[in-house]
């Protein structure tokens, strides 16, 4: 496969934001959402599986297929010019092989990084360090493959998130991964489910991979944030839900009192109609 310079391009810049600076990643769903977050100015737009998924009537947590994520990511990267990261949930298959698949699929669609984590089973089990490792590395030899050996590869543990273990063990448990998936070819490492300011401090300090974070409201703010080191910020579902609040809110206004106020102050026809005209 010829992947094009210009998504190498966008690739090194999606490397050199979460290196250099505080990358801060809102997620979008559909083209719309991209492109309405890319004219508000972010240098970089990530994917959220749960709002990909809602928004094809399917619930998060691979209920979508692979061919469906990664045609909306397809429509995602082809609506804007700034670098595209696509959640990728568990890779869509335990087995090495299928990762790659589907980090072929990933390149192909146009996206430049990804993320990966290491649980994939319903009851919330994760993969032993050697078995993502093993996907991981995977992943980057597929991505070479693929044409595009620059994809970021952002390794997601779950290990805070589904609370794995016990608690005064996880940081080791975290570090441990990281260090096995920085082996096998990952750029950063998103660990969903903390939010510990003095635990990511250390994190990020003992960490061999740059350190991301998931945040929301009730949450530090993204300078205090990167105070503590974490070099990349994103909010997984917020921003779909927040959107879909304004859609409840609006609708039972319309119900009840049948006036329009929640519509007040929205973005104009022309403005969204304008993302994609001409």
């Amino acid at each position: 496969m010829t992947v094009d310079q210009s998504t190498k391009d966008k690739a090194a810049r999606l490397r050199a934001l979460g290196t250099d600076t505080v990358l801060v990643l809102p997620n979008a769903w559909d083209a719309a959402s991209a492109a309405v977050i890319a004219a508000a100015g972010a240098p970089a737009i990530a994917t959220t599986s749960g709002g990909v998924a809602w928004s094809l009537g399917k619930g998060d947590g691979q209920q979508a297929t692979r061919d469906e994520m990664l045609a909306a990511a397809a429509r995602i990267a082809a609506a804007v010019d700034v670098p595209v990261t696509v959640d990728v949930e568990g890779g869509y298959g335990a087995d090495p092989a299928e990762v790659a698949r589907t980090v072929a699929a990933v390149v192909a669609a146009g996206a430049v990084g990804i993320n990966l984590e290491d649980s994939g089973a319903a009851d919330g089990a994760l993969f032993t360090p050697a078995e993502q490792a093993a996907r991981i590395a995977a992943a980057r030899t597929a991505a070479a493959e693929a044409g595009l050996p620059e994809l970021v590869i952002n390794a997601r543990t779950d290990v805070y998130l589904f609370g794995i273990g016990e608690e005064s063990g996880r940081q080791a448990d975290v570090l441990t991964r990281a260090a096995a998936y920085a082996e096998a070819g990952a750029d950063g490492l998103f660990v969903p489910g903390l939010l510990d300011l003095p635990a990511l401090t250390d994190l990020a300090e003992r960490s061999p991979l740059p350190v991301n974070a998931m945040a929301g409201p009730g949450g530090p703010s993204v300078a205090e944030l990167a105070k503590a080191g974490v070099r990349r910020v994103s909010v997984g579902t917020g921003v779909a839900q927040a959107a879909y609040t304004a859609a409840r809110r609006a609708t039972l206004e319309l119900l009840g009192a049948g006036t329009y106020d929640e519509l007040a102050d929205s973005l104009d026809y022309f403005q969204l109609n304008g993302l994609f005209s001409g």
